[in-house]
């Protein structure tokens, strides 16, 4: 298996989409990390929007980075192919 890219992402806690694609990294064996932006306050959730609108300005969710490539939404098989798993 290649090494793993980094792997950060900008979730809400109560989005399905956003539970899939958490599901799927921890099937898979991915190690990443992730914020629940609507579980954040005051300049915490400031900071959070301002990084992810940076990336996705359409601030939609799940908000995937994997080493460099950006990746909107619960799509499995991009999600794989940019972990270099397909």
């Amino acid at each position: 298996m290649p090494e793993q890219l980094p792997v950060k992402m900008y979730t809400l806690s109560t989005c399905s989409h956003c539970k899939a694609a958490k599901k799927l990294m921890t099937d898979l064996g991915v190690d990443f990390e992730f914020t629940d932006v609507d579980l954040l306050e005051g300049m915490d959730k400031i900071k959070a929007v301002n990084a992810l609108r940076k990336i996705n300005p359409s601030c939609s969710f799940p908000t995937i980075i994997i080493g460099e490539k950006v990746i909107v939404g619960n799509r499995n098989e991009e999600i794989k192919e940019a972990l270099g798993l397909s």
